[in-house]
């Protein structure tokens, strides 16, 4: 599939148009036990050099982003103002899960903090890229990426 892509005219309706091909083609093979792609999600949170680090696992979609929402909104009224979220073991992010990231990073800045992601795969590197958003974060490789300077 990414040669497919890759071999294509890089206009950008025809990346759009492949890029939801590719994302329907993952949803729809059989994955569901797969917590990267199977419509599940759990994070953890870690304190790391005084930055709160959420590593978010599986799917961020609309039957579960208000558990992220709910967790990052209850530490930044305990005080945190430094936040990494880490999709290194995410699959997949609907547009309410984007909602979500948005709305946070929008709560966060009015606090005087930030909010940073790191280790998005390819296909979301490329939402963020086609949804402009990738302007709105600082987006990071790796976690260590995402920590430096914060």
């Amino acid at each position: 599939m990414d040669q497919v892509i890759d071999s294509l005219d890089p206009l950008p309706l025809g990346r759009v148009f492949f890029f939801i091909i590719r994302l329907c083609f993952c949803r729809f093979r059989s994955c569901r036990d797969d917590p990267i792609c199977g419509g599940r999600m759990g994070f953890q949170v870690e304190k790391v050099n005084g930055v709160l680090v959420v590593d978010v696992e599986g799917q961020l979609i609309v039957g579960n982003r208000q558990e992220l929402k709910q967790k990052v909104l209850e530490e930044l009224e305990n005080g945190e103002r430094k936040f990494v979220v880490d999709f290194e073991k995410t699959g997949y992010i609907d547009s309410s899960g984007l909602g979500v990231l948005v709305s946070l990073s929008k709560k966060v800045r009015e606090q005087g903090g930030e909010l940073r992601l790191a280790n998005l795969n390819e296909d979301l590197k490329t939402l963020f890229e086609l949804t402009k958003l990738d302007t709105l974060f600082h987006i990071a490789d790796s976690r260590e990426a995402a920590l430096k300077g914060l």
